[in-house]
C-alpha cells in the first residue's frame, strides 16, 4: 500500500523525487505519512481536500480488499 500511495503522489507533483511515504504499525493500523515538497503540498491536498479524500479512498479500497485497517498522514 506504501507504494500505492507513493505512484498516486508522484502522479501529482512538480517534484516527484521529494516524495517519501513512511509506514509504521498504531495498534491494528497501518499508519502511512506522505511527505512532499513545501510547493506541492497544495497539489496533493486539491481544493478543500478533494484530492487527499479521493487518495484516502483508494487506499481504503485496496486495505479492505486486504483485510487491513489503514491511515494516511499528509505532511510531517
Amino acid at each position: 500500500m506504501k507504494e500505492l500511495v507513493e505512484i498516486i503522489a508522484r502522479s501529482l507533483v512538480d517534484h516527484p523525487d521529494d516524495v517519501t511515504v513512511k509506514e509504521h504499525q498504531q495498534d491494528n493500523t497501518l499508519v502511512l505519512t506522505l511527505s512532499v515538497h513545501e510547493s506541492d503540498m497544495g497539489k496533493v491536498i486539491g481544493k478543500q481536500g478533494r484530492i487527499a479524500s479521493a487518495i484516502r479512498s483508494v487506499l481504503y479500497a485496496s486495505a479492505s480488499h486486504h483485510h487491513k485497517r489503514v491511515r494516511l498522514d499528509i505532511g510531517e
